[in-house]
């Protein structure tokens, strides 16, 4: 655990660096010390197994107010509908492939957030058909995808390979993607810094593919997508709306691995996205 921690701190200060801040500073006024001796008594006295006041929790309350460093704020969920304006037009089925390609080249080999620096391997950008009419949103890269490059090709990427099949598609057939590109460290949830830098890119994924339906994979991608903070459960039964695309939010194949008995409750969330989108299950041999 401290070894990861370690990891995560030097992540962050590697991402500030790279944004040129070099200097950290402690909160609060630092206490004054007129003299050698002075300061050995003070070292004395905190060494000494009595309990003492301590002096700065005084000083800080007789600073004025204006010297204080408030808590930062956390950051302000926005939809995706909100990020940017939403697309007047289509892009051609024809010319997707290359919008695509023109989104991973601005990424780049991105180190626009602290998962830069954090042990990514690959960065994950997506996968499928850019003229699908069905996309899946998850989380983020685990293991096997750092490794690949290909989002959902581990264990939880077989399931949704099946939870697609019975859905009466092929993997081919739809688009997946992540909120964000490269793998959190220990498959952690990804920080709000780090996902508001990786959506951009999504919703001009979204955009050039305009999928009819978008299912949401687990909270995390519900959260991003819709710009609201609530619980699964509430979210899940209910159409919600993302660039012009209607929302499902199911379970992530993740959690459904670790529960099996909540496969049946995700089947129906599917159902409801076979009867919009009028898909009819494969017929059994």
């Amino acid at each position: 655990m401290a070894g990861d921690a370690e990891q995560q701190l030097r992540a962050y200060v590697e991402y500030f660096r790279d944004m040129g801040i070099h200097d950290f500073y402690r909160r609060g006024e630092p206490l004054a010390i007129e003299s050698v001796e002075t300061a050995a008594a003070i070292v004395a006295a905190e060494l000494l197994p009595v309990a003492v006041e301590p002096a700065p929790v005084a000083i800080a309350a007789a600073l004025p107010s204006s010297h204080g460093l408030q808590e930062p704020a956390i950051p302000k969920l926005i939809s995706f509908d909100d990020l940017a304006p939403l697309p007047q037009s289509s892009i051609p089925v024809a010319e997707r492939e290359a919008a695509m390609q023109a989104i991973r080249d601005e990424i780049g080999d991105c180190t626009r957030c602290p998962l830069a620096y954090a042990g990514r391997r690959n960065i994950v950008f997506g996968d499928g058909n850019p003229g699908a009419r069905l996309m899946f949103v998850g989380e983020g890269p685990g293991a096997d995808e750092d490794a690949s490059g290909v989002p959902f090709v581990g264990k939880a990427g077989q399931l949704l390979n099946n939870m697609i099949g019975a859905m009466g598609l092929k993997r081919e057939e739809v688009y997946i993607a992540n909120i964000v590109k490269c793998r959190p460290p220990a498959n952690r949830v990804p920080e709000p810094v780090e996902a508001n830098t990786c959506t951009q890119f999504l919703v001009k994924q979204i955009d050039v593919v305009q999928p009819e339906v978008i299912v949401a994979l687990g909270a995390t991608a519900a959260t991003y997508l819709l710009g609201v903070k609530q619980s699964l459960a509430s979210l899940r039964g209910t159409w919600h709306s993302c660039r012009g695309a209607k929302v499902a939010v199911t379970y992530h194949p993740a959690f459904l691995l670790r529960d099996p008995r909540q496969k049946g409750e995700a089947w129906k969330d599917l159902q409801r996205v076979m009867a919009e989108m009028g898909l009819k299950p494969p017929a059994k041999a």
